[in-house]
């Protein structure tokens, strides 16, 4: 019997509650349902705000739960909380003495591999990728999930004690977490999330629970040149990467060149220049996704790896040219920071569309970086009169700046305004969810846009 059957037996006798019917949550409740468990599902929307989900949720056998008072009735014995939900919203059911867990977590308990988890506010897609990639030409086989790709629990049994399980972690996921990954990476922590998290500090609670719960033998990587990364301290073994020092443990680069050293003793990985994805970002997602892979592939692998990649969709993402122009698409750039490095990747100014949902971060960051690299400023959403009240704040020259209704009015108007040899690229530093799902759904648009030219 496999852990997560013995699990899923000891849960034949109790109430089982599931919050959110969303995409993410439907293998979740079919896996249960499939071990006879008895579900409870509770979501805000209506079951025709539903649609198919409904039918399919009546054809599971799950009891339901919906509406705007959904979560009032959390009597379960166990409750799955999906990562939206903040636990405070939970605290009622655990002084009730409901136990409290979320897929990730479960994973995390009946995963028979060995699991590499990353983490941080900006570049962790990138690095995540970089390394699945990475372990895969080693000769790995890797089952790549969390907040990227597809959910990993029920697909759990096909999973080889030999395999490696590479993870994606939000600071949604990570909330409450008591399970920590046998490798577990920072990319960094900048101000995020706020109108989800109490305050920063909370923030960077959720972030470092990936490596709180770490035991002996494990280890962390942590990127020394981040203000707040570099004040933490491991449980496990510390491995570091760095564009400033030089390193006795860790990946470190110096003379455009990148090494890596254990014990002291270093060795050349390979020039900075030969990275194929553009951009000194991409350098950092390098090295870090170097200092993870340390004793699971080798230089040669992560040389083939690094010269090859082309990089992941929705970053800095070619679109197409049209009458000389090229289109980026950077819909990954939910923050002022990823922005940012998106501006610096390019030699000329762009003409940038920006804006979207409002997470309630600070934006007075990216006033200087805008004036620097922006020839013209498209705004849309929630937060384009921040960024309009960030870029008129620095003293001198302002591009130009326009205001539009949505995307679609954005694109027209970037080719309206971009001659042959122009580059426009769509990085919002905000979160897509005010007029869409994910900054997936958002990017795509962006692209059937762009396509339609």
């Amino acid at each position: 019997m496999t852990a997560l059957e013995q699990y899923l037996g000891g849960l034949l006798d109790k109430r089982v509650g599931v919050i959110g019917a969303g995409v993410s949550n439907m293998p979740l409740i079919r896996m249960l349902r499939a071990a006879g468990v008895r579900v409870t599902v509770h979501d805000k929307k209506t079951p025709t705000e539903l649609g198919d989900g409904y039918a399919t949720l009546a054809t599971l056998g799950v009891d339901l739960v919906l509406g705007e008072h959904y979560m009032d009735a959390l009597d379960e014995d166990v409750i799955f909380r999906t990562p939206g939900v903040h636990p405070r919203f939970l605290q009622k059911a655990c002084e009730r003495g409901a136990a409290i867990i979320s897929e990730m977590e479960l994973f995390f308990a009946v995963c028979p591999c060995p699991i590499i988890g990353v983490t941080g506010s900006d570049g962790k897609t990138t690095t995540t990728t970089l390394v699945s990639e990475i372990l895969k030409h080693a000769g790995h086989t890797v089952h790549l999930g969390g907040n990227i790709g597809t959910p990993l629990l029920p697909r759990v049994n096909e999973i080889e004690p030999d395999d490696l399980a590479v993870v994606e972690l939000s600071s949604f996921q990570l909330m409450g977490m008591k399970r920590s990954p046998h490798v577990a990476a920072i990319t960094n922590l900048t101000p995020n999330h706020l109108d989800y998290h109490a305050d920063f500090d909370e923030y960077v609670q959720a972030k470092t629970a990936i490596y709180r719960h770490q035991q002996p033998g494990d280890r962390l990587v942590l990127n020394l040149d981040d203000a707040v990364t570099r004040t933490l301290h491991a449980s496990g073994d510390l491995f570091c990467t760095s564009k400033t020092q030089e390193l006795a443990n860790g990946v470190f680069l110096k003379d455009d060149t990148i090494f890596i050293a254990e014990n002291g003793v270093r060795r050349t990985l390979m020039p900075a220049a030969d990275i194929r994805i553009p951009g000194a970002h991409n350098v950092y997602n390098m090295m870090m996704a170097a200092a993870i892979v340390q004793g699971y592939a080798t230089d040669d692998d992560i040389r083939a790896v690094a010269t090859a990649f082309g990089g992941v969709e929705h970053r800095i993402e070619f679109v197409r040219e049209k009458d000389g122009v090229k289109y980026y698409n950077d819909s990954i750039a939910s923050s002022p920071t990823r922005t940012i490095a998106g501006l610096r990747s390019f030699q000329q100014k762009v003409i940038l569309i920006a804006g979207g949902y409002d997470k309630h971060i600070p934006y007075d960051v990216l006033g200087e970086p805008i004036c620097t690299h922006v020839k013209s400023l498209i705004l849309t959403g929630a937060t384009a009169p921040k960024i309009r009240d960030c870029v008129l704040a620095v003293e001198g020259e302002h591009p130009p700046i326009i205001e539009v209704a949505d995307l679609e009015t954005a694109v027209r108007e970037a080719q309206a305004q971009a001659e042959a040899g122009d580059v426009v690229i769509m990085s919002p530093a905000s979160a897509s969810f005010d007029r869409f799902k994910n900054f997936m759904e958002r990017g795509k648009l962006f692209k059937s846009l762009v396509e339609a030219l």
